[in-house]
């Protein structure tokens, strides 16, 4: 089990990048516009500058739902290696099952 201020910061930051989404993208796309002007390229890139740090998607990091464990995370079914054997094991994920041959 992950510390409970990990996961709680995960989810501060979570909540930081949805609320900022539709700002930033603007900004990134007035920053790239080459029909606008050089000063106001640089104005959109200086307001992307001054949004939170956390606001950034790439700040986020995977973690299990069940545990909060940050590595080992399947993207797919947004569990850890651990959590995903356990369940799977329980018959408690649909279409999984342990293969043999």
């Amino acid at each position: 089990m992950a510390k409970k201020s990990m996961i709680n910061r995960q989810k501060k930051r979570e909540k930081l990048v949805r609320k900022f989404a539709a700002k930033r993208a603007e900004y990134k796309r007035q920053a790239s516009d080459m029909s606008l002007s050089p000063e106001e390229r640089q104005q959109a890139r200086e307001k992307l500058a001054a949004l939170p740090r956390n606001a950034s998607p790439v700040r986020l990091r995977n973690r299990c739902v069940v545990s909060g464990r940050p590595r080992g995370v399947y993207r797919e079914f947004m569990l850890s290696r651990i959590a995903f054997r356990d369940l799977a094991h329980e018959g408690k994920l649909p279409g999984v099952h342990k293969s043999s041959w």
